[in-house]
């Protein structure tokens, strides 16, 4: 992690990933030739986790993620915070230091943007998203259906003729950020009964095995709704009394509050039994968790 100007992010960047990705054939048994491509880091070899690839792949290159870069960069003025992150692919967040901050409710529920790029080897398309930092929870969370807030573009043949689009696109992030603020804080406006929330996003255990759980066996499905049900409700009490809310009294919280919860007990709660500890870790799983995408679903549609 760096504080550097938005005009250094470039080589900032390139001195974090100073290698190149290149294809090479593979074979089978006896050098039996196969019509598909390993892909292989200039530093470390073989690149594992990532599927073989066709004759007619064109890895992206270090080249490529910094124009990218530099593009969501302009988003910011002055120093910014810059860092990198290997995980079969180049990974980057770019956010400003200190300015820029928004806040939610009151004068302690505060977020401030952060830009994620995401270029990898897995055949997932090349990602730029507008997110945003929550200091309550200390989350990096990507409302992805929010309008103007993610752009991408298919890992094909064609994403070298597709660059410099993709280059104009990623530096109008900056208008995403606006809207975001504005779809925070219509979610703050917006009721939601917590307990329906979750029963939404997670089901219920059915009445059968709360029934047998009430004779005093041991129900898995009824142990795992309580533990997360408790831990959310404890995360929510938590990060109310972080921003200057009162304690919960009943299950009535804003829709803001509520999507957070989900956001944060997939981040650190749920996930540290997985030991996903590293912070790029837990972004990119909450970002592809259902329960985040169902949870974004519901509160946007009350937004809306």
């Amino acid at each position: 992690m760096s504080n550097i100007q938005a005009s250094d992010v470039s080589a900032s960047v390139r001195s974090d990933f100073d290698f190149s990705v290149d294809k090479f054939p593979l074979f089978g048994p006896e050098n039996m030739q196969t019509d598909q491509y390993g892909l292989f880091r200039s530093d470390q070899g073989y690149i594992k986790g990532v599927k073989s690839v066709s004759p007619r792949y064109v890895p992206h290159s270090t080249d490529d993620v910094c124009a990218l870069v530099e593009a969501a960069a302009d988003a910011f003025d002055g120093e910014i915070e810059c860092k990198t992150h290997w995980r079969q692919g180049h990974y980057v967040s770019v956010s400003p230091t200190s300015a820029e901050r928004a806040s939610i409710y009151g004068t302690a529920d505060n977020i401030f943007p952060r830009i994620v790029i995401r270029a990898g080897y897995d055949g997932q398309a090349f990602t730029g998203t507008m997110g945003y930092f929550r200091d309550a929870c200390s989350n990096l969370a990507m409302m992805q259906r929010v309008s103007g807030t993610c752009v991408k573009i298919r890992h094909t043949s064609g994403l070298r003729n597709a660059m410099d689009e993709l280059i104009d696109t990623f530096g109008k992030l900056s208008e995403g950020w606006e809207h975001l603020v504005e779809v925070a804080a219509e979610l703050e406006s917006r009721e939601v009964r917590m307990i329906d929330f979750l029963d939404q996003i997670y089901g219920r255990p059915s009445d059968e095995q709360l029934a047998l759980s009430n004779t005093g066996q041991r129900v898995r499905a009824v142990t795992s709704h309580q533990n997360r049900t408790e831990a959310i409700w404890k995360r929510l009490n938590r990060e109310r009394v972080r921003t200057g809310r009162s304690t919960m009294t009943d299950d009535r919280v804003s829709a803001w509050e509520a999507y957070n919860a989900i956001q944060g007990y997939v981040q650190h709660d749920a996930q540290a039994k997985n030991g996903f500890k590293g912070e790029f870790d837990r972004i990119l799983r909450a970002a592809n968790d259902a329960s985040v995408r169902k949870a974004e679903k519901l509160v946007l549609e009350l937004a809306a």
